[in-house]
Parts: structure tokens; sequence; C-alpha cells
């Protein structure tokens, strides 16, 4: 019984001080992408395993391997690269995974490096150790005590952070919107949707790609955001202000927005889309869902993960919810049919209507 108490103890002293030092893992990853590791070792495909004296003259003029390859063994560790040993002892050398290819820019430029950086820049990190004042004072985000506004204001700026903002947004709604097309078909009669906070149209213009029913689009965004957008076909760009009024269609899409709103505001979105929809009307919402029971598995923590950081970063009392406390919101505003899927492995689709 002593032993086996002993055990619990040190294995409990373990995964503390795994906890405590924790940040070297995002930090270590934010090191490769900006390294640009994962492109150099997938190479158009090959994904030959190098060592990081191999990966270093690929990427830098010059470079210490092995500091680099400190890095890569601790990533190793957490499924982001595959470790190769040869017979002869010579330096180990490094693949790409299943999670370090979701790193390689593809053949639109993207890739989650975007993501990575995004969440890692320097305004961000300054909120971090300021996560307890959003328990003592919800009024007032981490970010905002540590830079003066909110990050939203903060990005738009800053040309260069609301470029990369804009970049890892593409870079994680591309594949998403592809998993999104393939499994759900609630577009298939709708000839004018509305997308609220479409940014660039990246999500439209792959609607209308895949369902020619849809004769318009309408991508709706803040003045500011939409006068930068490009020309796509079938799709006209509209600037305001959804907690005013949104434009009418047959059909509103909305992907990751009520998530960085509280409860009341999220009401006075969904308010707004009522009143912009038909009887019958349909509202596609794709937001992260959290489970009604917290468990250890990488999806729950995941979306435990994302709703600090919304805390932290957005809003402190914005928050991923329960399929529920969707389902009552929507209530809340005079929705009367409510639906989810679970499609995609961290968005979860949410259908509305009127």
């Amino acid at each position: 019984m002593a032993d086996e108490t002993s055990e619990t103890r040190n294995s409990a002293r373990l995964r503390i001080l795994e906890l405590a030092n924790m940040i070297s893992v995002p930090m270590s990853l934010n090191a490769v992408v900006r390294l640009n590791v994962a492109d150099a070792i997938w190479q158009r495909g090959s994904n030959a395993p190098l060592s990081a004296a191999e990966i270093i003259s690929l990427v830098l003029p010059s470079g210490d391997p092995d500091n680099l390859q400190r890095i890569l063994r601790m990533l190793t560790s957490y499924g982001v690269f595959a470790e190769h040993h040869s017979p002869d002892g010579s330096q180990p050398r490094y693949s790409l995974t299943e999670i370090g290819k979701t790193l390689v820019t593809d053949e639109e430029g993207l890739s989650y490096g975007a993501y990575v950086l995004q969440h890692h820049q320097e305004a961000l990190m300054r909120a971090w150790p300021l996560v307890h004042e959003a328990v003592a004072d919800p009024t007032t985000e981490p970010f905002v005590t540590a830079n003066g506004e909110p990050a939203y204001s903060y990005y738009g700026n800053k040309p260069e952070m609301n470029g990369l903002m804009k970049r890892a947004m593409s870079g994680v709604a591309v594949p998403f919107m592809r998993a999104i097309l393939d499994g759900y078909d609630g577009f298939g009669e709708v000839e004018r949707l509305v997308d609220v906070g479409g940014s660039a149209g990246d999500c439209l213009r792959m609607i209308l790609r895949k369902h020619p029913n849809v004769k318009e689009g309408i991508n709706f965004d803040l003045p500011e955001v939409v006068a930068k957008a490009p020309d796509i076909p079938g799709v006209k760009h509209v600037g305001g202000d959804m907690f005013k009024s949104i434009p009418t269609g047959d059909a509103i899409f909305m992907k990751w927005v009520l998530t960085t709103w509280t409860d009341e505001e999220c009401k006075l979105i969904l308010n707004n889309c009522y009143k912009a929809l038909p009887a019958g009307g349909k509202l596609t919402v794709c937001e992260p869902v959290l489970p009604k029971e917290t468990d250890d598995s990488h999806r729950t923590r995941a979306l435990l993960e994302g709703d600090i950081f919304v805390m932290t970063i957005y809003r402190a009392k914005g928050k991923h919810r329960t399929e529920d406390e969707y389902r009552q919101l929507g209530l809340s505003a005079g929705f009367t049919h409510f639906m989810a899927f679970y499609i995609d492995y961290f968005y979860t689709v949410l259908e509305f209507q009127k």
C-alpha cells in the first residue's frame, strides 16, 4: 500500500512539473513555424527524415543544430515530429507526423502555422500573466489591461497583426469548410446567403462553388474589413454593424462569431438574424461547442484551452458554450427549431430555424 501511495505521489509530482513547464510546447511550436521547419522537411511531399543540421542548411545561413534538435526532440514527444535513429549512432533525423503536416504550406499558401504565430504575438503574450484578473474583475479583459485597448481595435491599428489574423483564420477556415461542405447539406435550397463576419469572403467563395443554387452571396462585415476584400464572382461585400442590423437573405451563415461575445450580445446578434430571415428561414452557425462533462480527450482540451484564450484576449465573459446553452440563446431570439451536427472535430454546425 505504501509503495502504491509513493508511486501515486511521484506520478503527481511529475505531472505538475510537466504542467508548470508547458509553456515550452507552444513556444517551441512557434519557433519551428518561424524557422519554416515543416516546409524544409516536407520538400513537396518527400518528407524524408532530416537531421537538425540538414534542416538548418535549408532554412538559415547559419545556426545551432544542437539547440534545434532540443526543440525537435521535445515536440517529438508531443507527436509533431517522428524521430529516426541509425545503427551507426549518427544524429537522429526527423520527419513530419500527421500533426506536423498541418504546418506545411499548401498550394493556396495556407497552413496552421499562421494560427500558431497569431496566438503568440507579443501583445497577446503580455496578457497571459494576468489571467487571474479575469476572475477578480470580469469587466476588463487581461488583453485590455496589458495593452490599453480591446484586441480587435488593437489589431485594426496594426496592419501586420491584422494581416496575420486574416492568414490564421483562412488557414483554419478552409479545411474546416471543406469538411462542412462534404458533410452538411443545409445550403441546398438557398438562393441568397448572408455570411455575417465573413472577412475576406473565403467561406462564401467555397459555398458558392459547391452550391450553384446560391445565386447571390452577401459578405457582411465591418466597413474597414470588407473595403479590403477581393472581388469574388457572385459575392457582394457589404459593410455594417451586426449589432444594429443584418442584411436580409434566405439563409444566414456565421462562423466563429458568437464565441467572442457575452450572452446578452449574442442575443442581440441572434435577434438581428431572426429579423433578417423570412418565415422558415435558417441560420447556420459554426462554433466550438463544449461537451456537457469534462474529460481528458484532445478534443475537450482543445475546446477548453480555446475558451480560456477567448476569456483572456477577446472578452472576459465571451465563451465557448455547450449545445444546450446555444439552444437556449436561439429560443430567446425567437427561433423555434434547433439542431446540432458534429461534423468537424473542433467546430460544430448549429442550425436555427425561424
